[in-house]
């Protein structure tokens, strides 16, 4: 839902999972990520960047562990948006078009609007029906149309700064310059499910406070938790990553995932240099 007067988050605030996460980067896993990412593309030679612009290579490939989906989601059911008139993954033409230039129009980000309901214009539309307190389907419906005829835009906390904020309770996230939402993109973070890593057990929670882009990665890691696509790390080994699967609600071990398109975009529009403020709460 359209979110308002909200405060500064608190600062550091990690909670549990990020003690596991550290102890297992300890124990040789370089993130507490995904375990179905599936990347669109892979550089031949992943590398680290740092403050210090440092290169040296990341990758420990370890077998992944099985991991525990949720029990429950806020999947839709699609009968209650399903007709004739309606847009969906796969569908093309000058009414997907026009959904696409009304969803850029208010800064859900889906790439350059070209007329085919294709996975980033169904990321859009889940980021959209959250900020707008819908059914969280991905799918073009009377309720989704007459809601984009009005405009729905999360409201950012950030008054100063370039900020990315991660909103937990709607799983969202917002480029923010100057309290200004430049742009808001669908976000799967942690499951709140348990799994274990050295026979330790922890949730997969993602800390809350505010952090900084400290590391990033040019290309796919792989550890025992799965695999990220081209992540920037905020906080240990919790990263903002590209992922093959990021549903409309929280499935990672910690991390925020977002799709293997807006990474890509993220890295190629530079929106997220080492030392960019990530507020997450």
């Amino acid at each position: 839902m359209i979110r308002s007067g909200l405060s500064k988050p608190r600062a550091s605030a990690v909670v549990v999972g990020a003690a596991i996460c550290t102890a297992a980067l300890a124990m040789g896993a370089s993130s507490c990520g995904s375990s179905r990412a599936t990347p669109n593309a892979f550089l031949p030679t992943p590398t680290v960047s740092s403050g210090a612009n440092t290169t040296v290579d990341p990758t420990t490939t370890v077998e992944p562990t099985t991991t525990v989906e949720p029990t429950t989601t806020t999947t839709a059911d699609a009968s209650k948006q399903d007709s004739a008139s309606d847009l969906r993954l796969g569908d093309s033409g000058p009414a997907v078009l026009a959904a696409q230039t009304r969803l850029t129009a208010l800064g859900y980000w889906l790439g350059t609007p070209d007329g085919h309901f294709e996975d980033s214009t169904e990321q859009a539309v889940y980021a959209f029906q959250k900020a707008a307190g819908l059914t969280r389907d991905g799918v073009v419906g009377p309720k989704t149309a007459a809601a984009l005829a009005k405009g729905a835009v999360p409201r950012p906390r950030s008054t100063a700064g370039r900020v990315i904020e991660i909103d937990l309770s709607d799983d969202l996230m917002m480029f923010v310059d100057n309290g200004k939402l430049d742009y808001v993109l669908n976000t799967s973070t942690g499951g709140g499910y348990t799994y274990t890593f050295g026979g330790a057990t922890a949730r997969a929670i993602t800390p809350e406070g505010v952090f900084h882009i400290s590391r990033q990665v040019d290309g796919v890691v792989t550890d025992s938790l799965g695999q990220l696509w081209r992540p920037k790390f905020f906080e240990g080994g919790f990263a903002i990553h590209g992922d093959g699967y990021v549903p409309a609600y929280p499935v990672s071990h910690g991390c925020a995932r977002v799709s293997n398109e807006a990474i890509d975009w993220i890295w190629a529009d530079n929106e997220a240099p080492i030392g960019t403020e990530v507020w997450v709460y």
